[in-house]
């Protein structure tokens, strides 16, 4: 078996690491370094048989992977290693947006720390049929996919969308359950969760951090692309429409 590569959970907390670090690779005997590497052996991602693999994700592994960082940053003057794309993306990602990063890496390692993480049985959805999942990582995926699931989360938000007077239909494209399908589709919507990956652990979920979707709608928002995150409705409306103009002239 080979090592895995690594996934975007791992890529976040090393990138946090290089940044921290001011863009410069770590030692492998660098306390941090030794701190990662059994951190990332506890992420709750990884099969038994990677586990079993001589050196995976070893201090000196950890090591490699923030030279790769540090020598793919755009102001780094030397020749950059060959880190892979997602290496690259994830490079790119921190530095566009350094601080969403940086808390993306804290969330994870609170909730190892806390061991929230751990507890949360894997979503079905938590990588797509690609492969892939969000750049801020799939245990963040897995947490906010859980919350979506949550049968008394659903209801509520669907109780108090009917009590302000709204109907149940889609936020992105509009679409009424019980337009189309009558007595069979009144009450049904899926909810997703909007709040950013990187701060839904912070916090109870609320219910304004739900938005009512329809079927479709909501795998797209899901759907993943390497290097971006889960997109929002509003975002994702935009899109819509955007296309529905393009189609029209």
């Amino acid at each position: 078996m080979q090592t895995p590569p690594w996934a975007e959970d791992e890529l976040v907390l090393a990138g946090a690491l290089v940044v921290k670090n001011g863009w410069r690779e770590l030692r492998t005997n660098d306390r941090e370094v030794q701190e990662l590497s059994e951190l990332l052996r506890a992420l709750p991602i990884h099969t038994p048989e990677a586990l079993a693999l001589p050196g995976f994700r070893s201090p000196d592994s950890v090591s490699r992977k923030t030279s790769d960082f540090a020598t793919n940053h755009k102001l780094y003057s030397g020749k950059a290693t060959r880190g892979g794309r997602r290496t690259e993306l994830m490079v790119e990602a921190f530095c566009d947006r350094e601080a969403e990063m940086l808390q993306a890496a804290e969330a994870i390692e609170v909730g190892m720390g806390s061991g929230e993480l751990q507890l949360i049985p894997p979503q079905p959805d938590e990588v797509d049929e690609s492969g892939a999942t969000a750049i801020e990582g799939r245990l963040l995926v897995r947490r906010a996919l859980a919350r979506e699931r949550d049968p008394k989360l659903r209801a509520l938000k669907v109780k108090e969308t009917l009590r302000r007077g709204r109907r149940l239909q889609c936020e992105a494209c509009d679409f009424d359950f019980g337009r189309i399908y009558g007595a069979l589709g009144e009450g049904y919507i899926e909810v997703h969760h909007v709040t950013p990956l990187h701060v839904s652990g912070t916090r109870e979920t609320k219910l304004d951090d739900l938005a009512c979707l329809c079927a479709n709608c909501h795998r797209m928002c899901h759907r993943s692309r390497p290097g971006e995150s889960w997109r929002t409705p509003t975002a994702l409306r935009e899109q819509i429409q955007k296309n529905l103009q393009a189609a029209a002239h």
